[in-house]
């Protein structure tokens, strides 16, 4: 399993690769806000766990094992601030709370919040009764 740290770059480096159609150093660096050393020293771990293959000076490539975790990995953060924007958590907050838990949540936990992501999802007005309830208690 890779580590929180990891999983960051890793999820990361699928964004920058999905968007662009490649991740650079100087990207990833940029994107995480940290020096491009840490990137070439992190990417280097994550070419010995299997979940990219970098050349130094040429770049890097996910390997179907970094797609899927990356994948996965932008499927947590995302169903995360889904939930969050549904139960009402005010958007200024939402990247930071969901950066702050989406490595403590185990994947069992990840898919029950899936299932009532889906749940308010398929009937809008499951989100407006969870909006009046959220309105009278903010009444009393």
């Amino acid at each position: 399993m890779p580590t929180p740290s990891m999983e960051d770059y890793l999820e990361r480096i699928y964004i920058l690769i999905e968007e662009k159609g490649y991740a650079r150093v100087s990207d990833i660096a940029e994107a995480l806000e940290v020096h491009p050393s840490s990137v070439t020293k992190m990417v280097q771990k994550l070419d010995k766990s299997d979940y990219l293959v970098y050349e130094r000076y040429r770049g890097l490539v996910l390997t179907s094992k970094g797609k899927k975790v990356g994948k996965r990995l932008v499927y947590r953060h995302e169903l995360l601030e889904d939930f969050l924007k549904i139960i009402g958590v005010d958007a200024e907050y939402i990247y930071q709370d969901v950066e702050g838990i989406e490595h403590h949540l185990s994947w069992d936990a990840i898919d029950r919040i899936g299932d009532l992501v889906q749940f308010f999802q398929e009937d809008g007005r499951r989100i407006e009764a969870l909006r009046e309830i959220q309105k009278n208690n903010e009444e009393e």
